[in-house]
């Protein structure tokens, strides 16, 4: 199988490059259950972090624990959008996304429980990767709709085309 070998500071990791659609592959990047990038990515971002910002927003799953890294590190407060709604949440506000990764429609749901923490505050957004943008302009609709502010996006990898917009700690090409 083919490689490709990225950086996360002092990390190096080979990512098997796999096809996602016909005539596309990517190089998987997954820190799910990778404790020692996770770990690095969270307080490499922390540092790149701007000072005014208030709270941090990601997407559930992957990028979960990476928020925690990084709030940890910066002493900001995370909030996790969920790809299901439960039946506990507080009148949700939902967006449908279609990732790269997935192919297919996906939902984002703010539980209304969480918009105070929102509104009125400086956020940045956090991601494992950034690459159509999808689940970046979903993310941006619903933050922006409960009265917050997108002030930075944060991620370890920005794919594709480049997103001078996104603070990454690299960038991912797209294999043809």
């Amino acid at each position: 199988m083919n490689s490709h070998t990225v950086h996360v500071g002092r990390v190096t990791r080979d990512l098997p490059i796999v096809p996602v659609a016909p005539g596309v592959s990517v190089a998987l990047f997954n820190m799910l259950g990778d404790t020692e990038v996770t770990e690095e990515a969270g307080r490499e971002l922390a540092r790149l972090l701007p000072a005014d910002i208030d709270v941090l927003v990601t997407p559930e799953v992957k990028a979960l624990s990476l928020a925690h890294v990084i709030s940890r590190e910066s002493g900001k407060p995370y909030i996790v959008i969920r790809k299901t709604q439960k039946p506990y949440m507080v009148e949700p506000i939902a967006r449908e996304v279609v990732s790269i990764t997935t192919g297919k429609p996906q939902l984002l749901v703010l539980d209304g429980f969480d918009v105070a923490k929102i509104r009125g505050h400086k956020v940045a957004i956090v991601d494992d990767v950034v690459s159509s943008g999808g689940t970046l302009h979903s993310l941006r609709q619903i933050i922006e709709e409960v009265g917050g502010e997108v002030a930075a996006v944060m991620a370890v990898f920005t794919e594709g085309d480049e997103r001078p917009e996104v603070t990454a700690l690299g960038h991912l090409p797209l294999f043809k």
